[in-house]
């Protein structure tokens, strides 16, 4: 089947951001629910690089869930283990990485991703947060008599952070592949096209 132009330019787009990063890697941070892993996932396979999810990667490093480690242990000992596995990841060469809620709230973390990374911020309101995590019983935040407050003061709390990310991307209900794209033209745009400045959300050239 004969290459169309867009197919063509899609497929140059795509391998210069793959040259630029060279060893770094493109780390989605963002709120439970706010689909780093779904989008991450269709993102590694559009700029055929390796998707690792830090949260399966901490299971595997503890041979036990996350719901079980914060009960076991607690948080503060999941969020030790979790900068480590991080720390880890962004050693091992470009990839997709997405990360859990909290990892970026870590100043160690967030340095260490600066260095090693191009960080995009997946940026979803607390209705739609709540929408796809309602009905999730592995979330042990959520563990709570009121998820929805629950949610409201953690966004409170970590959006301020969430904002020093590279890039901003708004995650809302349209298809997955819209998200991709709009992620593929921000990262061109910084590595690629001499700009420095984080797109505002959802926003295509």
């Amino acid at each position: 089947m004969p290459e169309t132009a867009a197919t063509s330019t899609a497929a140059s787009c795509e391998a210069a951001i793959a040259a630029a990063l060279g060893r770094r890697s493109i780390v989605l941070v963002g709120m439970m629910g706010a689909g780093k892993s779904t989008i991450g996932r269709r993102l590694a396979a559009r700029l055929r690089l390796p998707f690792l999810d830090a949260d399966a990667e901490i299971e595997t490093a503890a041979g036990m869930s996350i719901p079980d480690i914060f009960e076991s242990h607690g948080e503060p000992h999941f969020r030790d283990g979790e900068a480590r596995v991080i720390a880890r990841l962004l050693e091992t060469g470009p990839s997709i990485l997405a990360t859990g809620g909290g990892a970026f709230m870590r100043e160690e973390t967030r340095n260490r991703i600066r260095d090693k990374a191009v960080s995009i911020w997946l940026k979803a309101d607390a209705d739609t947060i709540l929408k796809r995590v309602r009905r999730r019983v592995d979330r042990p935040l959520l563990q709570t008599a009121d998820p929805a407050a629950t949610i409201g003061r953690l966004i409170d709390e970590r959006h301020p952070v969430y904002q020093l990310a590279d890039i901003t991307i708004a995650s809302r209900e349209v298809l997955h592949e819209k998200i991709v794209e709009e992620c593929i033209v921000a990262l061109h745009d910084r590595l690629c096209a001499g700009n420095q400045t984080a797109r505002e959300p959802g926003t295509t050239r």
